[in-house]
């Protein structure tokens, strides 16, 4: 690691990979680097949200179902370069849990190479909105301040207050990729039940609650909501996967209660809805001031 630089000299940078889900009006705003993962089918590759949108990855699902993998070496050297000669000092990059991808350790080993920027690589243990609020949370602080340790600080705090719900339509596609992690299958599956799945400690998938039945597990992720805000005000994510009407009901939950600071809304990456296919509905919550208004 560099020596400590000069806050007058300081220039911080956020990286983040395309599991984010922000959309690009955000990542623009903030100037957030964003490395993409790669959506690989038998005879082609795409980069994720670069090349292929989400709902081309769900429509063409019954034909084949891709392989996704993690940024090349390449393209993670290429954004490190790019921040280099722009006179960043410090760079706080913020990728998609180690339980389900390998991208926080392949950058983390790129880091490695650049000894004149101070470079801070963190592992949020979670996916989708849940990094991606992360990531605008420490855009945020980095614009308030140049204090890098102040700025880490903030998304780790943000990491451990950030949870995240999803209803999904199969637990095939977790399956198939081999993302399944503590979900019980196939007895649900044969029974009607669609288990509501969260993120453990690890950064793997767990079952949060097992509903029967759709509309049900709807019903309860709404109410999972109306529980967070009980206790405090909070920003929320809602997020889909080829289930933007049943998402914008719940959106809609969010934007009406009082109790609630910002509402982020969006599509996941096609990186991520290879492994849930289509019929996801995900609710991501961050706690912001204790109590109500």
């Amino acid at each position: 690691m560099a020596e400590p630089i000069n806050s007058q000299e300081t220039k911080i940078a956020i990286v983040t990979d395309s599991a984010c889900d922000l959309e690009p009006e955000l990542i623009e705003e903030y100037g957030i680097e964003v490395v993409p993962l790669h959506i690989i089918y038998r005879d082609r590759e795409y980069r994720d949200r670069v090349d292929i949108s989400p709902q081309e990855v769900y429509d063409s699902l019954e034909q084949e179902v891709p392989k996704t993998s993690l940024p090349s070496p390449a393209e993670i050297q290429a954004v490190f370069n790019r921040l280099r000669e722009q006179k960043v000092t410090h760079i706080l990059s913020l990728h998609l849990s180690s339980g389900l991808s390998g991208t926080y350790q392949a950058v983390s080993l790129i880091a490695q190479e650049f000894k004149d920027m101070i470079i801070e690589v963190v592992d949020t243990k979670t996916l989708s909105m849940g990094l991606g609020m992360t990531v605008i949370e420490a855009a945020r602080e980095s614009r308030r301040t140049v204090d890098f340790e102040h700025v880490v600080a903030s998304a780790k705090k943000a990491v451990e207050q950030i949870k995240g719900y999803y209803v999904l339509s199969t637990l095939e596609y977790l399956k198939k990729g081999g993302r399944i992690g503590y979900v019980a299958g196939t007895i649900g599956e044969l029974l009607s039940l669609k288990p509501i799945i969260s993120i453990n400690e690890e950064g793997k998938y767990f079952t949060f609650a097992k509903v029967r039945g759709r509309e049900q597990s709807l019903k309860r992720l709404k109410q999972v909501l109306l529980d967070h805000l009980k206790e405090s005000i909070a920003s929320v994510a809602i997020v889909h996967g080829g289930s933007e009407k049943e998402a914008r009901d719940l959106e809609k939950v969010a934007r009406e209660h009082p109790n609630v600071k910002e509402v982020f809304f969006g599509q996941i990456s096609p990186a991520l809805g290879v492994h849930t296919g289509p019929g996801l509905v995900g609710l991501l919550v961050y706690p912001r001031l204790e109590g109500s208004i």
